[in-house]
Parts: structure tokens; sequence; C-alpha cells
């Protein structure tokens, strides 16, 4: 475990997909949505912490979440903790914690990952990511893990990488969510992984590529290295930052930059953005339903995903493919195939009865 491996887990996200659990005053990531014991952002935190030294694990969020986070996480100190004043994406967020890290260590490598994935295999995790900070420490590379596609998925970017034989490759390019015919042959092509959103790279060369691709993003967040990691940093930034483009870290470096490689992942994953794809990654039951927390009697009842608080019992008869979902005042039933339109369900839920509810 080496002193310059850092980490930043990105952990501000609503995940609103996933109401009437995630809400905006408690995300999914702060939830045990597998019904594990573990919290999503607990989960990934110990996975990171096997290769990555705890102090060196720091994790951006929105300010609102700040308590959250050191009450689930309480190995990590407040210094851990970056918080954004101002929701912007996500290429803000990271420099401003590229920053905060080259300051603090100059010789930092860095690994950027969502608090809420699912990882089945964390050694082979591990083992892809010390691959990837051995490169990232030789070489000025900006690198990401991509997942090996098992379907023409249409809910992940894809990533086109050249065909040879090094294991670390060269990206060709990056491409937004593809209908299901681009999707196929994507697959057919062979040379496509999904984009886990996983980054790996040292904080300098993360560094030069914002001043060469995002020049007034640089300046303004350069304006701050004197207070950086001291007590007059929370002031700059509630000043500053919410001043910063909104821009995600694909658009703003990965698109523009020449040095970007992939590593194909050996680990299954899920980016459990849905009920569905929660869904895929549970035990079933003998009537193929998954259950997290409740206690089921079901009757002509397979495929739905049922979620209780507490040990409920829940008796469902001539449902298909459905999402049930019990919290409090909030009870959801709702086509599986349908999982896409929950946000829309929730704007329409907060404007007939209160932003309480969501």
């Amino acid at each position: 475990m080496s002193k310059n491996y850092y980490a930043i887990l990105m952990a501000g996200g609503v995940g609103s997909r996933f109401w009437p659990v995630s809400t905006t005053e408690f995300p999914k990531q702060f939830h045990d949505m597998l019904g594990t014991g573990e919290t999503l952002i607990q989960r990934t935190f110990n996975r990171l912490a096997k290769i990555i030294p705890v102090e060196n694990i720091f994790i951006l969020t929105n300010e609102r979440y700040n308590d959250l986070v050191l009450e689930q996480l309480p190995d990590a100190e407040q210094r851990q903790v970056v918080t954004e004043p101002a929701m912007r994406n996500t290429a803000p967020c990271i420099l401003y914690a590229a920053l905060k890290i080259q300051k603090e260590n100059p010789d930092a490598v860095m690994v950027v990952a969502p608090s809420d994935h699912w990882i089945e295999d964390e050694d082979a995790f591990t083992g892809n990511l010390k691959q990837c900070f051995d490169a990232c420490s030789e070489k000025d590379m900006l690198m990401t893990l991509g997942i090996q596609p098992s379907f023409p998925n249409t809910g992940y970017g894809y990533i086109q990488y050249n065909k040879e034989t090094s294991a670390i490759k060269k990206v060709a390019q990056f491409t937004e969510k593809p209908n299901y015919e681009t999707a196929k042959q994507f697959l057919d092509q062979g040379n496509y992984l999904w984009n886990a959103g996983i980054f790996i790279w040292s904080a300098k060369s993360i560094v030069e590529a914002f001043a060469r691709f995002q020049k007034e993003m640089t300046a303004l967040f350069e304006k701050g290295l004197p207070v950086y990691n001291t007590e007059q940093e929370d002031g700059f930034i509630a000043k500053n930052y919410p001043l910063a483009e909104n821009i995600s870290i694909d658009y703003a470096i990965l698109e523009k930059a020449e040095n970007v490689y992939v590593l194909p992942a050996t680990f299954d994953w899920n980016d459990l953005g849905t009920w569905g794809s929660l869904y895929d990654k549970l035990d079933k039951t003998d009537a193929n339903n998954a259950v997290v927390n409740a206690r089921v009697l079901a009757e002509d009842a397979s495929g739905n995903m049922i979620r209780t608080s507490g040990d409920k019992i829940v008796v469902v008869d001539g449902l298909e493919d459905y999402i049930i979902v019990d919290k409090e005042e909030v009870l959801l039933i709702y086509p599986k195939k349908k999982e896409q339109d929950i946000k829309q369900v929730l704007k329409k839920v907060k404007d007939t009865y209160g932003e309480k509810y969501g």
C-alpha cells in the first residue's frame, strides 16, 4: 500500500431513479440497497481501503451530506470530506480535489470512483487498480477502466479502443448512450467497452490536462492554491466554486486529450442506476422475485423487485415484472419496463404533494 495512492470517492448524486428509497435528503449511496448490512458508500470505501491508505481517500459530496458521510464512514476525518457548495457536474469537483491532493503530495496517483457501484470480485478490482496506478506513475496517461459488455446495453456510454496486444489500450473515442442497433454493432466489432466512470491518473497529469483544455476553470481554481488544505479554503470555495462551468470530466478533458487509455476490467460490474439493475444483481426466490428486507408470500407473481423497511410481510398475487417499494409515507408499485420514467413520476409527486416526498 503506497502513500502515493489516493482516491476521490464521488458521493454527491441524488439517485432519483431509486425513489422512494433514495431522496434528495438521503440519497441511495447512504442506503443499504443490497440488504448486506453495509451502505453503498461504506462498501466502496472499504473496497478502496484494501489498496489505498484510509487517510488518502477523499469523499467528494454536496455540503448537505457532510454529516451523513462522517456518520457512515467513522474512519474518515473532516479533512477528507470535500464539499461542493453548488452542483457543477464532475469536471470542477475533480479539478478542485486534484489540486488539493497535489498540494499535499506532488507524487500522488489517484482513482476517481463513484460511490454507488456494485463490484463482485473485489480482489480483481484491486489488481486492475494496481495495474493502472503503476502505469500512471510511470507515464503521462489518463486512464479509465472499461467493462466487457455482456449484451447491447443502451443505458451506458461506450469506449472504443485501438485493437492491440498490450493489456492497456489506447482509446479511440468515447460514445454516448447508443440506440440498440448501434450497441449491437459495437459488440460485433469487439473493441468496445462499457464506460464505468472509473478514472485513474497522476495528480500532475490531470492538472496539466485541465491547464491545457480548461484554461478558465484552471485559472479559477488555481487562485485558491495558497489556501487549499487550510482553514481559509472553505471561504474561497464558497465564493468561487459556483462560478465554475457546469461540465462533465468526459466533455471537459477525456474527449479532447490524446493520452487517454483504457484497461479492460476483469471484474463483474453494475452501476446500480435503477431498480431493474438492482434486481439483476440480487439473489432470486424460486418464483424469480428479488427481495430486500421483506418476507414475501407470492402467488402467480414473478420477476418482481420487492423492498420494504424492516421485516414487513408482503403478499403479492398476479403481478409480473413490477417494482414494489414500501417506505414510510410512500408506496411505489410500478412496471419495471417503465423504470426510466420514475424521475418524471417523482416530479409529479413533488408538484402534487410537496418537496418533502422527494
